[in-house]
């Protein structure tokens, strides 16, 4: 009986903390990010984690750096995956979800073209490509020059930690199963 109660109070705290944490991990803007994580070939939880982690949903996000939307896009950055795309190019357009979802899990894609780890791609998408490269030639920071096994940045670490947490909490409550 105690066994069973025990079982039973385990289920309901579960489940409260599933909710707690759907609350926490939404899936705003899925008709954008299921379009285009299928067309750029980057799983639907690992767009949702960066952009929980760059702007936690808030679409007129700008940072004192000055990276703009949902997924935090640099105005340099953008203009440059714009010719990539052979779009046209407006920084103001950072502002939509549509577009910002559509460059910011294309630079994903990109990235992990060049890095194929998931969290150096977190890395470079946080501290730029030009930063992780000088990284992964470092032997105090990278052992075989692919893996990243410690990163001088705070802030990018930290980042790559947030990014890494808030995937891993996407992929067990909505893509598991």
């Amino acid at each position: 009986m105690i066994a069973t109660a025990s079982v039973a109070v385990g289920f309901l705290i579960e489940g409260i903390l599933d909710k707690i944490d759907r609350r926490n991990h939404p899936q705003s803007y899925s008709q954008y990010i299921s379009v285009y994580s299928e067309a750029y070939g980057v799983p639907e939880y690992i767009v949702y984690a960066v952009i929980k982690t760059e702007s936690g949903f808030d679409s007129s996000a700008v940072s004192s750096d000055g990276a703009i939307g949902l997924m935090q896009i640099m105005p340099e950055t953008f203009k440059w995956l714009t010719t990539l795309l052979g779009d046209s190019y407006e920084t103001g357009m950072l502002y939509d979800p549509a577009t910002n979802i559509k460059y910011g899990t294309y630079y994903l894609s990109y990235l992990y073209g060049v890095y194929a780890r998931w969290p150096t791609v977190y890395a470079a998408y946080n501290a730029g490509p030009s930063a992780v490269d000088r990284w992964l030639e470092d032997k105090a920071y990278s052992d075989d020059g692919t893996n990243l096994e410690k990163i001088p940045y705070p802030e990018t670490e930290a980042f790559v930690s947030r990014v890494e947490r808030a995937a891993e909490t996407y992929l067990r409550l909505y893509y598991k199963d």
